[in-house]
């Protein structure tokens, strides 16, 4: 026999073949295993990065905290320093003055 029409032979295969039972289904059934995965991988990378930005977000606020405790107590004793010089500076000016009467 002569094949005169090939056009007519392909269309009939692909026609046979997505018309095979079953065949559709099995593609939508991954389809939709395919769409659960890439759910869950996306949820899981959601949750990777919430956790690091907030690990960072601790050891940032960490490290500002001891940076203010450190400057805190640098002004502190400045403050001190300072103090008591100034009154030593004001005893020993009225430390030369008489007493008033």
């Amino acid at each position: 026999m002569q094949l005169r029409k090939p056009g007519l032979i392909v269309l009939a295969a692909s026609l046979t073949v997505g018309l095979a039972p079953g065949f559709g289904q099995a593609s939508a059934k991954q389809d939709m295993k395919n769409a659960g995965t890439e759910t869950k991988d996306a949820t899981k990378d959601v949750g990777h990065g919430i956790a690091k930005g907030s690990k960072k977000a601790y050891h940032s606020t960490a490290h500002g905290t001891k940076v203010a405790t450190h400057k805190t107590a640098d002004a502190s004793k400045t403050a001190a320093h300072k103090t008591s010089a100034g009154t030593k500076k004001a005893v020993d000016k009225v430390e030369g003055k008489p007493a008033p009467q």
